[in-house]
This record gives C-alpha cells, sequence and structure tokens, in this order.
C-alpha cells in the first residue's frame, strides 16, 4: 500500500472544505441541494480527485446530484483555483459514498427490532424495557 503523504492528506481536506462552500454557495442546480462532500481522494500526481458525495434521499435523487455536480465540474474547478494556491487544480470526479446510506439502513433496522420487540412485550402483558421477574419455581426454592 502506497505511503501516504502529508502534502496528499493537507490537499484532500481542503478541497473537501472548499468543495463544500463552492457547491452550496455557488451552485444553483436544484438536483445538489441537500449533497455532503464525505470525503477527497486526490491521485498521487493531483491531477484527479475522487470527490465521494453523499445525499439522504432516494437512489435516483443521488443519480441525479451525480449528474449535476458532473455537469457542474468545469465551474467548481474554475472557482477552486480562485480559493487554492494550487499550480494545477485536479480534475474532479464525482462518485457516491453509500457508507452513510448504509448506516442509515443499519440504524433504521435497529430501531424496527426494538420497537418489533417493545410490542412483543406489551402483548405479553409486561412492561417494554423491564426484566421479568422469576417465579419462586425458577429460582430453585
Amino acid at each position: 500500500m502506497p505511503k501516504e503523504y502529508p502534502r496528499k492528506l493537507r490537499v484532500n481536506t481542503q478541497l473537501q472544505a472548499e468543495l463544500s462552500q463552492l457547491i452550496r454557495s455557488e451552485l444553483s442546480d436544484p438536483r445538489v441541494a441537500g449533497v455532503t462532500v464525505t470525503g477527497v481522494d486526490v491521485a498521487p500526481d493531483m491531477r484527479e480527485a475522487k470527490v465521494m458525495v453523499s445525499l439522504f434521499g432516494s437512489d435516483e435523487q443521488l443519480k441525479d446530484a451525480l449528474k449535476g455536480l458532473g455537469s457542474a465540474a468545469g465551474k467548481l474547478r474554475h472557482g477552486l483555483s480562485k480559493r487554492m494556491l494550487m499550480r494545477t487544480v485536479p480534475n474532479l470526479r464525482f462518485v457516491p459514498d453509500l457508507a452513510l446510506r448504509a448506516g442509515d439502513q443499519v440504524s433504521g433496522l435497529i430501531r424496527s427490532v426494538i420497537e418489533a420487540d417493545k410490542q412483543h412485550a406489551r402483548d405479553r402483558g409486561e412492561e417494554p424495557g423491564s426484566q421479568p421477574t422469576a417465579t419462586p419455581d425458577e429460582e430453585g426454592n
């Protein structure tokens, strides 16, 4: 695995911050509303940057947002060239970051299982969250 150099990490962090601001302030395309830049990975030669984005919404909305960002890549590069002190601004390639979406789905599943467990407890006549009490036979008496 290649070693990550501090310069690359600094560029990744700065690109992420600047792109987040540019998307919010400079783009009026409704498809990119609510997009979050979750990470940037610049190639070692600094010519290309993979920009991971996330959007809470449907898969179709995420695809539309990626198309909107792709069409605005030139405008975003121009904005970056004014904000960052780099000889060349990398080409931007936008890709979906599905980790947040997967985490949200797992959280939803956990919440639904907890709610189902509470409902089963109510159906049995128990207080949700309380431990069942042992009868004298179960205690070994």
